[in-house]
């Protein structure tokens, strides 16, 4: 995954971010794709909506940068979500 310092942050259009609003989670290549599934369970401060709307961009870039999802909603990425 390229490391983006805060310019290269800024410069990414909002569309490009799991979650637009807060600029989180970068969807630039696949390996920003398989963060943003990692981490997606420690974005704060968001709500299930968002929280759908964030799973469906994350699904479109894993489907075109060719990362397998193994699951088919947020919800079953495991325990310890924060809300």
């Amino acid at each position: 995954m390229s490391k983006l310092d805060q310019d290269d942050r800024n410069d990414i259009s909002a569309k490009q971010f799991a979650f637009p609003k807060q600029r989180k989670e970068p969807l630039e290549d696949a390996s920003h794709v398989r963060n943003a599934i990692a981490r997606f369970d420690q974005v704060e401060g968001v709500t299930d909506q968002e929280r759908d709307e964030a799973w469906t961009r994350i699904r479109a870039a894993a489907k075109k940068f060719n990362v397998e999802l193994n699951e088919d909603d947020w919800r079953q990425l495991g325990t310890g979500k924060k809300h």
